[in-house]
C-alpha cells in the first residue's frame, strides 16, 4: 500500500476511540513508573507488573477460547518477550529512578526511528534517504536531552542512557514479534509475550516480596495499576485498533504520547522537564516523523 492510499483510509471512529485510551493508557505508565520508583526496585517492579498483566491477558485469552499460538510463532514471541516486555521495562524503570517521566518518553519516543532501522537489517525493508536523516535528527536531540541533564551529575545521563536502552529494546522487540503475527494473533503474542518477560524477571521475585512487605499499599495498587491498564488493557486496544486501520497512520498517534505524559506528570508530580530537555525532545519526535515518512508495515507497540 502506498503512503497515499494509507493517508486516503479512513479510520473507523471506535479504531480512534480505541487508539485514544492506548495513548492516555502508555502515557500514564510513565507517571505511574516515577511513582512507584521509591517503592520499588527496577526489576521487582517490572515483575510485579508482568505478572498482573498477565494474569489478566490469560484470563482474556481464555474468555476469547484462544489456545497456545502455533510452533512457527514462538521464537518471535520468545524474543519480544524478553527483549521488549522483560529488557524494556527494567530499564525504563531503573531510567525513571534518576529522570523525569516527561524526559523518560522524549527519549524513549525515539524508539520508531531504531524499530525502522532494525526493521531495514532484519526485514528487508530498506533504508531510504529519510529515514537515515530522521535517525540523524532524532540521536541529535538524545544527545541534546542528554547534555541537558549533565548539569545534574552522571545520574541523570545515566537516566537518559537506560531509557535510551528502554527504546532499543522495545524496537528489537517489536521487530522480533512482526514475524510471530503472521502465525499468532495479536492477543496470543502479547500474552506470551507478558509471560515470557515474567518468567524472564523472575529472579527479582524476592525482591518484589520485600518490596511489597515495605510498600504503602498505595505504591502496591499502582503496580496492579500498570498491569492491568497500560500493560494489559492498553496493549489490547492498540491490537483492536491496529486491526481496523493501517500501521503508518496507528504509529502516528504514539507522537501525543509524550505530551501526553509532561501534562500528567505536572499535574500529577509537579515534575516538568526544563526548556533545553523540552527542545531536544522535540528534535527526538521530529526524526521519528521524518523517518516514519516512509512506509514501514508495522505499528509501535502491539
Amino acid at each position: 500500500m502506498s503512503l497515499l492510499s494509507e493517508r486516503s483510509v479512513r479510520v473507523p471512529s471506535s479504531a480512534v476511540a480505541a487508539a485514544s485510551v492506548t495513548v492516555v493508557l502508555w502515557a500514564s505508565a510513565f507517571v505511574g513508573i516515577r511513582a512507584a520508583a521509591p517503592h520499588f526496585a527496577p526489576g521487582s517492579l517490572a515483575l510485579g507488573r508482568l505478572l498482573t498483566g498477565a494474569i489478566v491477558l490469560l484470563i482474556f485469552l481464555a474468555l476469547r477460547r484462544q489456545g497456545l499460538p502455533p510452533r512457527a510463532a514462538w521464537p518471535g514471541i520468545a524474543i519480544s518477550g524478553v527483549l521488549w516486555f522483560g529488557c524494556y521495562m527494567v530499564a525504563l524503570n531503573w531510567g525513571e529512578e534518576l529522570v523525569d517521566a516527561g524526559t523518560a518518553a522524549l527519549v524513549v519516543n525515539v524508539g520508531p526511528a531504531i524499530m525502522a532501522l532494525l526493521a531495514g537489517v532484519f526485514l528487508g525493508e530498506g533504508f531510504p534517504p529519510r529515514l537515515l536523516a530522521g535517525i540523524a535528527v532524532s540521536f541529535a536531540g538524545t544527545v541534546v536531552v542528554g547534555l541537558s541533564m549533565s548539569g545534574g551529575g552522571h545520574s541523570p545521563v545515566l537516566g537518559v542512557l537506560l531509557c535510551l536502552v528502554a527504546a532499543i529494546t522495545y524496537a528489537a522487540g517489536v521487530v522480533a514479534q512482526k514475524p510471530a503475527l503472521r502465525h499468532a494473533s495479536a492477543l496470543q503474542a502479547t500474552t506470551f509475550g507478558a509471560v515470557i518477560g515474567a518468567l524472564a524477571c523472575l529472579p527479582f521475585a524476592g525482591q518484589l516480596v520485600a518490596d511489597v512487605r515495605a510498600a504503602p499499599l498505595s505504591a502496591t495498587l499502582n503496580v496492579i495499576y500498570l498491569g492491568v491498564f497500560p500493560t494489559a488493557i492498553a496493549f489490547t486496544t492498540w491490537a483492536y485498533a491496529l486491526a481496523r486501520t493501517t500501521a503508518g497512520k496507528m504509529g502516528s498517534t504514539t507522537y501525543a504520547v509524550p505530551a501526553v505524559v509532561v501534562v500528567l506528570s505536572w499535574l500529577l508530580l509537579g515534575e516538568v522537564p526544563g526548556w533545553i530537555t523540552l527542545a531536544g525532545g522535540v528534535l527526538c519526535l521530529a526524526g521519528v516523523a521524518v523517518s516514519r515518512g516512509t512506509k514501514l508495515g508495522f505499528g509501535r507497540r502491539a
